[in-house]
């Protein structure tokens, strides 16, 4: 079976595709960003420029699903340490 690079997501910046494809990279994933340097130019006003990351289409769900998690995880909220005592 030929496995084959997919698009498993799309980032308005290139500094937040750096940073989902270290996560990936920490799981075993291997990742290549693409489109990095033309979002730096063009910064986002072209949707086609966008970084994309690509992984192999074998690992694709389980990328999706590690990107997933990771964005629940950061978006808990702090606790509020203003009532702390």
């Amino acid at each position: 079976m030929d496995d084959k690079l997919v698009v498993i997501a799309e980032y308005d910046d290139y500094i937040q595709a750096e940073m989902a494809k270290q996560v990936l990279e920490d799981f075993g994933i291997k990742v290549i960003v693409v489109g990095q340097n033309a979002s730096n130019v063009y910064g986002g006003m072209l949707p086609a420029l966008k970084p994309k990351l690509l992984v192999m289409q074998s690992q694709a769900e389980e990328a999706k699903k590690i990107l997933e998690e990771q964005n629940e995880i950061s978006e808990i909220e702090e606790p509020d340490e203003s009532q702390e005592q």
